[in-house]
């Protein structure tokens, strides 16, 4: 999971930042709203932390939301603020957030957020992709191919997994790497070997190339 983090009081961002690679996710962390913006243009997050006021810009959180919402991100939005009124917690959720946490917070209770935004976020897509003669059950984790089960390795069911979330988006190779496998120091070429390796064990048309990247086949 890839989740962007605009926090501009240097402690609060590394620590949150720090907390939440402990866990395993990817975090992109920015300090101010126009590097929120372009990473939010570049790449795809799960989940936007969005600190309400940077700098002397007191809505700033709320106006990013608001225009990320509109450019059509799709993820979650936890709004982190030391402003506790019921109108900025209304204004938040009706500006696009799913969910408020007022400062100072413990870092359990913030990842216990995370978790329940993502679960949430999961949750909202497809359990089960089907396009004949391949069908994904997201949540049993389980392949069929031509009504057969198919063994994966976790690496493989999650490159799939990944195309089954986002049928009909092209997703590059730099892309694939970090999400997946942003450890590999092997470069691209892993992407190619995985790629591959999916489409020895099920068809050679699961996974088109097309201009930009690959996408899921059998469309």
């Amino acid at each position: 999971m890839k989740i962007l983090l605009l926090e501009d009081h240097a402690d609060i961002g590394r620590a949150l930042a720090e907390a939440l690679r402990h866990e395993r996710y990817q975090v992109e962390w920015v300090t101010s709203e126009a590097a929120a913006a372009r990473a939010a243009a570049e790449q795809r997050f799960d989940l936007a932390v969005l600190d309400v006021m940077i700098g002397p810009r007191e809505d700033a959180g709320f106006e990013l939301a608001a225009q990320l919402r509109d450019a059509g991100f799709e993820g979650q939005v936890l709004f982190v603020s030391a402003r506790d009124a019921e109108a900025d917690r209304v204004r938040g959720l009706d500006l696009g957030g799913d969910d408020y946490l007022v400062k100072p917070f413990g870092l359990a209770e913030f990842l216990a957020r995370v978790r329940a935004l993502l679960r949430r976020g999961a949750q909202n897509r497809r359990a089960v992709l089907e396009r004949p003669p391949l069908r994904v059950d997201l949540a049993n984790r389980r392949i069929t191919w031509e009504g057969e089960d198919v063994r994966l390795s976790a690496r493989e069911f999650e490159m799939l997994e990944l195309f089954a979330h986002y049928p009909d988006r092209v997703f590059t190779v730099e892309e694939l790497q970090e999400r997946l496998f942003p450890e590999a120091g092997s470069g691209p070429r892993v992407v190619r070997v995985y790629v591959s390796q999916l489409r020895q064990k099920l068809a050679g048309d699961v996974i088109e190339t097309v201009p930009g990247g690959y996408r899921l086949g059998l469309g």
